[in-house]
């Protein structure tokens, strides 16, 4: 164990989070001051959409850090909060805390496992007969893709990829693909946020299946990399879901990416104790570090911002959007990276079917 935490201090991927994590954070920071392209866009609040009290919330990861806050917030706003996350003990607990703050909503908790397919069905089959026993209408307003992790190391999911891919970025794809047809049921304008990072900007070539169906196991494990490639694919995606539904003239979804900075919450969880807490010691010292309460304002700025601010970059707070890096604008790898997330998922779904038939 020592030994490993000894190694990893001269890892080339704890070096580039430290460097290149850093200047992307930096560079964002001097976007959104000196950038003649970032933008300030008004809140749109339940009292001013005019679209009352009676809007759905699903928030994944809802049961720590940014989740939990986003979660409070959207309650504030008047949405029904329906909490995904693994832990049913936990989804327990973060619902039980979320009545006690009484915000006069709905607080339902479901279990969901981004990494698995099955889960994620199951999540979907859930929500829809939940949604039929409260007498609700059946759609839902907003789906805030928030769930991530940072491993330490590949570990298979049921499903043959990498969790931290498969968390952060292919359960997202896939649970955004089932939820759609609730979204576009809604009667008023639905929403789906996907939470982003700035560490895509750490990333200057995609090969999209060699980082879709990477194996790396073993010590060299590329964690910094492998994250950055999953918000940089959650970015993609975001931006090519928003092309393609605006193709659909009857279409009202919109979807925003949200870049929430550096948070301190729980992902560095993985990390040896003394690498994590040195970690936040120096982005403190830089004034980087925000605690979940600040951070989750660039998720409910793209959570309450009008429908033209569709396919934006939030960051920064205070409802301002910037330019996000030019590989994430890349409409030929978007559109390549649509494809095979489409067919990873309708090889998922075949094979779920094919086992509950067997």
């Amino acid at each position: 164990m020592a030994d490993g935490a000894f190694g990893m201090v001269f890892s080339w991927q704890l070096w580039r989070m430290a460097l290149l994590w850093t200047g992307s954070i930096l560079f964002s920071r001097l976007l959104l001051v000196f950038s003649s392209s970032t933008r300030t866009w008004p809140r749109v609040t339940g009292a001013t959409s005019g679209s009352g009290s009676g809007r759905i919330c699903v928030v994944t990861g809802a049961t720590s850090g940014l989740g939990k806050a986003a979660a409070i917030q959207l309650a504030r706003q008047h949405y029904h909060l329906i909490l995904a996350g693994r832990n049913p003990d936990l989804l327990i607990q973060t619902a039980q805390e979320i009545k006690e703050l009484r915000l006069n909503c709905l607080v339902e908790p479901i279990q969901l496992d981004l990494s698995s397919y099955i889960s994620i069905k199951n999540f979907q089959l859930s929500l829809k007969q939940r949604l039929s026993d409260l007498g609700f209408h059946h759609s839902i307003q907003l789906l805030v893709n928030n769930a991530g992790i940072l491993a330490n190391s590949f570990r298979e999911t049921p499903d043959g990829f990498d969790e931290m891919m498969a968390t952060n970025y292919i359960g997202a794809f896939v649970l955004t693909n089932l939820l759609m047809p609730l979204l576009k049921n809604s009667p008023v304008p639905s929403r789906v946020v996907n939470v982003t990072s700035f560490t895509h900007r750490c990333v200057f070539d995609l090969d999209v299946y060699e980082v879709l169906y990477a194996r790396r196991k073993g010590q060299n494990y590329p964690l910094a990399s492998t994250y950055e490639y999953s918000k940089l694919c959650l970015l993609l995606f975001s931006y090519e879901l928003h092309r393609r539904l605006h193709l659909e003239p009857t279409c009202h979804v919109s979807v925003m990416a949200a870049d929430p900075g550096v948070v301190k919450t729980n992902i560095m969880r993985e990390l040896p104790l003394y690498i994590s807490r040195f970690s936040l010691f120096v982005l403190r010292i830089l004034c980087l570090l925000q605690p979940p309460e600040i951070g989750v304002n660039s998720i409910i700025d793209a959570s309450l911002a009008p429908p033209e601010s569709s396919g934006k970059y939030f960051f920064g707070g205070k409802c301002r959007t910037i330019e996000s890096s030019s590989l994430s604008g890349d409409t030929k790898i978007a559109e390549k990276l649509w494809s095979a997330s489409s067919a990873i998922f309708k090889e998922m779904e075949s094979k779920a079917n094919q086992t509950i038939s067997s």
